[in-house]
């Protein structure tokens, strides 16, 4: 089975997020960069994102902020959001159950995939780590996902692009591919995802389907 994790993989959305992030919590009163958002909170989830700047400063934010946020974000994703390139190839030629698990709520994650066309691969099966204890680099959501799915954890392959997301995947016990190929590059992320336990890393998603093969057999 191969699980997608969505944002900065199936669609070019961290830039945009981080960049919303770093307005509203500015606004806020606290003064974030997005480089500073992406380099520390990529592939993780909001409120775990919200709860550590709150231990960091040791302050508080407003009450309703994690709903401004959201709705900042989903603003931002109808507007200018858009499918990672050369992804749709990758998911018509990739063989076998796919899925999505991804740090977002839900209803982003939906979003997300219904604007850039690319749900018909994967609905229903989209997983958020809202529905799950520990978001990553925890491994829950994913071993939520494969029993979900009813598919053993040896037997799974996950795509990231965050070391959170990878480091989940290997605590699963599920082979990573790192991908690089997202508007948020940098250079040290590749070192990064392997660094994190990624089996290989990809910058091209016509690389995808090669890599499997080459890393399983198929």
């Amino acid at each position: 089975m191969f699980i997608f994790d969505c944002n900065g993989v199936l669609v070019d959305s961290e830039a945009i997020a981080a960049t919303v992030a770093s307005h509203e919590l500015t606004r806020a009163g606290f003064a974030v960069s997005p480089d500073i958002v992406a380099r520390f909170f990529a592939g993780r989830r909001p409120n775990d994102m919200l709860a550590d700047i709150e231990a960091a400063t040791q302050r508080k934010l407003p009450a309703n902020f994690a709903t401004v946020l959201a709705a900042a974000t989903l603003r931002r994703l109808r507007a200018e959001l858009r499918a990672t390139a050369h992804v749709e190839h990758a998911l018509t030629w990739l063989r076998g159950p796919k899925c999505v698990a991804s740090s977002s709520p839900i209803d982003r994650v939906r979003l997300s995939l219904e604007s850039t066309g690319l749900l018909r691969f994967f609905d229903p099966y989209l997983f958020s780590a809202s529905d799950v204890p520990r978001g990553k680099p925890a491994p829950d959501l994913f071993l939520y996902a494969a029993a979900k799915m009813r598919v053993r954890p040896a037997d799974c392959i996950v795509v990231e692009d965050s070391p959170a997301g990878v480091a989940a995947a290997t605590a699963a016990g599920m082979l990573a591919i790192g991908f690089v190929g997202g508007s948020h590059y940098n250079p040290s992320l590749g070192a990064h995802l392997t660094g994190a336990g990624a089996r290989a890393v990809i910058a091209d998603m016509r690389a995808l389907k090669s890599t499997v093969v080459a890393l399983r057999g198929w």
